[in-house]
């Protein structure tokens, strides 16, 4: 029997239309995805904000650890973030922070120069400095258009352990005196509270949230018979005492290695709670700063949005 005659033109037709029809569930759902990846950048792109001086601050900070190779973990972390991050890279990362809505780089006169390429660039992010010492780098500070300079809290804790924090108002006198904010950086909540009963000229905080610079007999004394590990210590009691000065006073803080220098940042879960437990305890008005290590993932854009959904006035 003969078959019959088949429309060529016909079955190709619908042959390409199956196809299309095919494909078309994998093109809907890669499509789904990529707006939601916009949705959740845009989203993030309007990071909640505090209010330092006459400057608004996203409430997350980028911080210059990582840039500046200090890991707090071991020499050779220093070592890969030191082959990693050019000043290029710095660049680009900085200019990552920018889109995903974090406005404001904390770091040390050291990056100034840097800093300055930035904005000569484009690029459009406040500049607060740690820093102590002498006066010249306060006066480069002020004309690189540093917003504010906090006294380094090592320094800081040096001298309030040796009973010398009074000499730090010089110093907080010559930022104020060069128009920028004032700021004090500390390990140890005693030092603010210290502060805060003298009732010094400050604008804000930097609170380390771990006393990670105890010397052995501090750390015996609280640990008892305990062995105490070589190197820096982070103490799970820390935060929450950190916490309690940071709820004591009026000013804004800004606090910081709230992932224990990436101690905790061995698992997501960790990291989700670090910034819900460091956002739920601090005051509105405060912020924080973290050091950003984007090497193996997006991590402005995924600090951004635990900034976004625990920092807002309603976090969801």
């Amino acid at each position: 029997m003969q078959r019959p005659e088949t429309n060529d033109a016909h079955d190709s037709g619908r042959r390409t239309f199956l196809k299309a029809v095919s494909v078309l569930p994998a093109a809907m759902l890669a499509a789904r995805s990529a707006l939601a990846g916009v949705a959740a950048e845009h989203q993030a792109a309007t990071l909640p904000q505090i209010q330092l001086g006459k400057h608004s601050v996203s409430r997350l900070v980028c911080g210059a650890n990582p840039f500046n190779a200090g890991s707090h973990l071991s020499v050779f972390v220093n070592r890969q973030m030191r082959e990693y991050y050019t000043p290029e890279q710095i660049l680009k990362t900085l200019r990552r922070c920018q889109e995903v809505g974090i406005n404001c780089w904390q770091s040390g006169p050291g990056n100034l120069d840097l800093y300055r390429r930035f904005t000569a660039e484009g690029g459009k992010m406040h500049f607060l400095a740690i820093a102590s010492g002498d006066s010249q780098p306060i006066d480069d500070l002020a004309r690189g258009g540093c917003i504010g300079v906090a006294h380094h809290g090592e320094t800081t804790d040096h001298l309030f352990k040796s009973g010398k924090i009074d000499s730090m108002q010089d110093y907080l006198k010559r930022v104020r005196d060069s128009g920028m904010l004032v700021g004090v950086s500390t390990h140890m909540p005693d030092v603010v509270d210290t502060v805060e009963s003298k009732g010094w000229d400050v604008d804000y905080y930097m609170t380390c949230i771990y006393e990670r610079h105890r010397s052995r007999e501090a750390l015996e004394k609280l640990l008892g018979q305990a062995p105490i590990p070589d190197g820096e210590v982070y103490l799970p009691g820390d935060p929450p005492r950190m916490f309690k000065a940071i709820q004591q006073t009026k000013r804004p803080c800004l606090a910081f290695k709230i992932l224990a220098a990436g101690r905790l940042s061995e698992r997501p879960e960790w990291v989700e709670d670090a910034f819900r437990k460091t956002y739920g305890s601090i005051k509105p008005k405060d912020g924080v700063i973290v050091g950003i290590y984007d090497r193996y993932s997006d991590q402005p854009l995924e600090n951004a949005q635990f900034a976004q959904r625990f920092g807002s006035a309603r976090p969801t």
